[in-house]
């Protein structure tokens, strides 16, 4: 297994995951708050990234230590997925299915309401994006989707996942209507969230800019996270070094077993916390 410090040597920046590494169940874990407070006192770059998209990157950050980590610290798959139709899709037209706040991410952008969406002849809309939408997800929104795909527009999903664990245990996720609308279309969507690249390129592109860089080679960057497979074998895959936590989803039993998987997607290194690596960084 890897020395942490040796794991890190050279590291410029950081990725780091929110659930799991700074907060569980909706709850700032042990020692997080300081960490990332170290972090920017040594003037190591981040950017948490998250497939949480039920809210604005503002908000997340307000529930961070009162707002200490500013909200452009923060790439959720709402962001991400934003980002993509906005470079994408420029002046097209838009159909988000996705909590209010969150929506906030797509001002500037042309989002069309539901009726809309359903009398939209085919090629009126540019793209459809599915997101943690609660009770947006409902038959009637998702059926004006399907057509909409059908039809000819994008499919954007924000993320894939299928469950996540919250205050009220295991949770149906955005990304059960994704795989569902996948079928039912026969489509692919382009996925903006984790393990997608999508996401660690505009994370790079952000580290790189606070360093005052034109580029930041991902082997030069880190991704912390609890999943081994979400979190650190997305991150290996495009270059950038993993450490996975043992704070979150895994213990040390299913953590050792990541460490004999493929060298391409295996963690670089097993931490105990996100304390521990900004000790081992400082």
């Amino acid at each position: 297994m890897t020395d942490l410090s040796e794991a890190l040597d050279g590291v410029r920046g950081l990725v780091l995951d929110a659930d799991g590494v700074i907060v569980l169940k909706g709850e700032l874990l042990p020692g997080a708050p300081e960490a990332l407070a170290r972090l920017v006192a040594l003037g190591i770059p981040f950017r948490i990234v998250t497939n949480f998209s039920a809210a604005h990157r503002d908000t997340l950050s307000a529930r961070f230590a009162d707002g200490a980590v500013p909200g452009a610290r923060f790439i959720t798959a709402a962001s991400a997925a934003a980002a993509y139709t906005a470079t994408h899709y420029p002046g097209g037209r838009l159909f988000v299915i996705s909590a209010p706040d969150a929506l906030r991410e797509f001002d500037g952008q042309t989002l069309v309401s539901l009726d809309e969406a359903d009398a939209a002849a085919p090629g009126e809309l540019a793209a459809v994006v599915i997101g943690d939408g609660g009770d947006e997800l409902s038959y009637r929104n998702l059926n004006v989707a399907f057509r909409a795909i059908r039809r000819g527009a994008e499919f954007v999903a924000m993320h894939r996942n299928p469950w996540w664990l919250t205050p009220r245990g295991e949770t149906l996720d955005a990304g059960a209507f994704v795989a569902g609308l996948e079928e039912a279309t026969g489509r692919a969507p382009v996925v903006c969230g984790k393990p997608s690249p999508v996401v660690f390129t505009q994370a790079l592109a952000g580290l790189a800019e606070d360093l005052g860089v034109r580029r930041l080679p991902a082997r030069d960057v880190a991704m912390v996270g609890d999943d081994p497979v979400a979190d650190i074998a997305a991150a290996r895959r495009v270059g950038l070094r993993g450490i996975l936590v043992l704070t979150g989803k895994v213990g040390a039993g299913e953590a050792g077993a990541a460490m004999s998987g493929p060298a391409r997607t295996r963690p670089t290194a097993i931490a105990q916390s996100l304390p521990d690596i900004v000790a081992a960084l400082d």
